[in-house]
């Protein structure tokens, strides 16, 4: 993952300051754009906390739950907690729960055998078969149905499902990667969404911030997406009006990272000159947006240790491995193989978690 941070003396509050009629885009600092994957734009210390979060959580095996706005990024976070993994190597597998019928999701997600119902015309692999020995992102995790939701719990647990129609038990080694914008824990007290799979989801949670939680980042943002959007065109824009820059960082950008996006694009086709020419008239207006159920629901409660959370994460790895392993912990078939770790390497990480392979086996 490339982290792009900015040095330059141009704070956000020295910006709305300038005299200057235009600034310059800089594009001879230039990162891939944003577009691409691996590519983080920010200074911001709430940016570089996600960051590091998704650092130390990526090369574990555990579940992540990416919490945070529309538009904020989280795909991208979860397509860096693949890439930091050992999974890297395995597909990384995409699933936006929102945009699949009720009725077909199960078979999204588990497959369908031959006429398991009158559309099945063929046999068809699911998401968790296709995810086996990668990663397997649940956007939208929270439009699974209640019905739906003991299945997915299951596997989750089990690395147990079966294909809808089908009676053959299969097993997938899945890492999931869950991504939603709504609050789960007041799904959770209001019953529509199941205590024990918000639990089994909520291992690692991840906030990713809003844009406005960021300002600082703007005009970075601006600069890096404005000299993105300009060599795809092939056009030569060099640079922005001051009291439009201005303008930008102060709006509230309820759509986040993605609606600044399509604001510079839009920018970058109507511009004919080496000056970035934005219409601030399609903003919404500026006033900053009461705090919204998210924000309002999600700080209250207290962030636990990182290091903490890692923890305990690797704990309940290495304890699920112990009890498919029968409690061998060397071998082709012991926790550790299931691990992919040595076994002197898994023999002290227990030690320093205080695991005992009879206790956990039992």
């Amino acid at each position: 993952m490339t982290t792009y941070i900015d040095h330059s003396t141009d704070r956000l509050g020295l910006l709305l300051g300038l005299d200057e009629t235009v600034q310059k885009l800089d594009g001879d600092r230039e990162v891939d754009s944003a577009l691409h994957f691996g590519t983080m734009v920010g200074r911001s210390a709430v940016l570089r906390r996600t960051l590091k979060q998704v650092e130390s959580v990526g090369p574990t095996g555990s579940t992540v739950l990416l919490q945070g706005e529309t538009g904020t990024g989280k795909e991208l976070l979860a397509q860096a907690v693949h890439e930091l993994s050992p999974r890297r190597a395995g597909p990384l597998v995409k699933l936006n729960c929102a945009a699949i019928p009720t009725g077909l999701l199960e078979s999204e997600l588990f497959g369908h055998e031959k006429g398991a119902f009158t559309s099945a015309l063929a046999q068809r692999i699911g998401r968790f078969e296709m995810a086996d020995g990668g990663t397997l992102l649940l956007d939208e995790v929270a439009e699974i149905p209640l019905e739906l939701q003991p299945k997915l719990l299951r596997v989750l647990q089990e690395r147990e499902f079966e294909r809808l129609g089908g009676a053959r038990t299969l097993r997938t080694d899945a890492r999931v990667v869950a991504a939603t914008n709504r609050d789960l824990r007041t799904m959770v007290e209001r019953g529509t969404f199941r205590a024990d799979l918000f639990y089994r989801l909520n291992v690692f949670p991840i906030h990713v911030p809003a844009l406005r939680d960021r300002p600082e980042d703007i005009p970075l943002l601006i600069r890096h997406y404005a000299a993105g959007f300009s060599r795809r065109m092939h056009k030569s824009i060099d640079s922005i009006p001051s009291p439009t820059m201005t303008e930008l960082c102060r709006y509230s950008w309820p759509g986040n990272i993605r609606e600044l996006q399509n604001v510079l694009e839009r920018a970058v086709i109507l511009s004919s000159g080496p000056v970035l020419e934005v219409d601030l008239s399609e903003l919404m207006p500026r006033d900053r947006p009461r705090r919204g159920v998210w924000e309002a629901k999600v700080q209250p409660f207290p962030l636990r240790n990182v290091r903490e959370q890692l923890q305990q994460a690797q704990r309940d790895e290495i304890l699920r491995a112990l009890r498919e392993a029968g409690g061998r912990v060397g071998g082709a078939n012991g926790a550790a193989a299931l691990l992919g770790l040595k076994r002197t390497t898994l023999i002290a990480r227990m030690s320093r978690l205080g695991i005992e392979a009879r206790s956990a086996a039992a």
